[in-house]
């Protein structure tokens, strides 16, 4: 028998190794957004992650990135992967760099609107979902505006897709994500709230699901938002191995849900007020940790267990104070660490929440934090990436400033950092 440890860390490692496999891609890559398990934590095996780099220091590469794009890069075959979009929306394109050099090897315009949304929203832009990719194929995603899949050996375009609905209003905000042989959409607009899947290799739906949140009382509060935001929502579904199966945990407007990710079935349901959130859910101890988003800003953390609404009976616990309207949490064995959108650092309790410690870092914040080596990296908007140590006891260990500010979250391959700033991407990578 293995003791509780032992059960862990082979529980992890299993959950690991199935991600990856329906991802088709290795430990040394970096396939979507937040990473090989989706949770933000670099899975190398040795990778000695950069601890302090500049403009002068540390930097292998810097390639100027054109337009405008907050999507993350992401990394495969020796590959950079990330999208852009036109300032004003007409155009979108895909461009990917040599890992090892840094030179553009692709840039391509994938498609085009003569009458784009505008955004009316400072923090997003019209490339904001990030890519995911596999071996053989990248597949991009700018909401509505358009989903395709390109041969990341000859760059041609496997298919294309420009019938998938959504008034997204302020701009597309959830990532793509792979699962076995499905690509799977979130679209929270203004004017349809959905999720849908479409056979990776074809392009063709596969199953639809519609959310099933009660729109009868928005109840707006005087909050200086229309009615659209309150049924908007930006975040990224995370797929886990649960109750002897898989599970997708997604966060929407006034509920987050579990579903079946083979067939779209909506298993659980939590309602809440909330809206408009974008950070992606975590997972742990057999709970789900997920931001509310907007409005009634909470963290949640819900036993994933249950059946149909479960508002009133799994969740574990809330938290009110230092919660991320934007940047993802992110879970380190027993603890939680989050970084608000103003800059307050928290570390709580897992089980509990409990706080630990709670700081305020200088900036504000949009990017995910990752983890590598027991250290926690923070992008900042300013440009500035502070490294703590992942404990109990709250300790800067490096402070790293870059010309532009992030809106992307960090990637990791190979052992080296790669970070999009607003202008450009680097290569951090101390042993260049």
């Amino acid at each position: 028998m293995l003791d509780n440890g032992m059960q862990k860390m082979w529980s992890a490692a299993f959950v690991a190794g199935l991600l990856m496999w329906a991802c088709g891609v290795g430990r040394a890559d970096w396939p979507g957004f937040r990473g090989p398990r989706g949770d933000g934590h670099v899975v190398e095996d040795g990778a000695a992650v950069p601890l302090r780099w500049s403009e002068t220091q540390n930097v292998a590469w810097k390639t100027e990135i054109p337009h405008r794009g907050w999507s993350s890069p992401v990394v495969a075959e020796g590959k950079v992967w990330l999208t852009t979009a036109t300032l004003e929306g007409h155009d979108f394109f895909v461009i990917c760099v040599d890992a090892k050099t840094g030179k553009i090897i692709h840039n391509e315009r994938l498609f085009h609107s003569d009458n784009p949304e505008p955004l009316g929203n400072p923090i997003n832009c019209y490339a904001s979902p990030t890519p995911v990719v596999e071996t053989g194929r990248v597949y991009v995603h700018f909401g509505s505006y358009g989903t395709a899949c390109l041969d990341t050996t000859d760059y041609r375009t496997l298919w294309r897709r420009d019938d998938i609905p959504c008034r997204h209003y302020r701009g597309p905000g959830s990532s793509p994500v792979l699962f076995e042989d499905l690509l799977i959409l979130t679209m929270d607009g203004v004017d349809v709230q959905y999720m849908i899947a479409l056979n990776k290799r074809t392009g063709e739906t596969v199953w639809k699901t519609d959310r099933t949140a009660d729109w009868d009382d928005l109840g707006a509060d005087g909050l200086p938002f229309s009615e659209g935001d309150l049924r908007k929502a930006y975040s990224t579904p995370l797929i886990v191995e649960a109750g002897g199966g898989p599970l997708m945990i997604t966060a929407g407007a006034k509920a987050a849900y579990g579903y079946n990710p083979r067939t779209g079935k909506e298993l659980w349901k939590v309602n809440h007020t909330a809206f408009s959130g974008a950070a992606m859910p975590v997972f742990g101890h057999g709970t789900a940790f997920i931001v509310t988003g907007f409005g009634k800003t909470e963290l949640w953390a819900v036993r994933v267990d249950g059946q149909g609404d479960v508002t009133d009976t799994h969740v574990v616990w809330e938290a009110r104070k230092a919660v991320p309207r934007t940047p993802s949490p992110l879970q380190a064995g027993d603890l939680l660490f989050m970084v608000a959108d103003n800059g307050v650092l928290a570390c709580l309790e897992a089980r509990t929440g409990d706080e630990v410690w709670s700081q305020r870092l200088k900036g504000d914040f949009a990017a995910s934090p990752i983890h590598a080596d027991g250290r926690i990296y923070l992008c900042d908007q300013a440009g500035t990436t502070t490294v703590i140590r992942a404990a109990r006891t709250f300790e800067v260990l490096a402070e790293n400033k870059l010309e532009s500010g992030f809106m992307a979250s960090p990637a990791v391959a190979d052992g080296a950092l790669f970070l999009r700033t607003r202008t450009h991407l680097y290569r951090i990578d101390a042993a260049r």
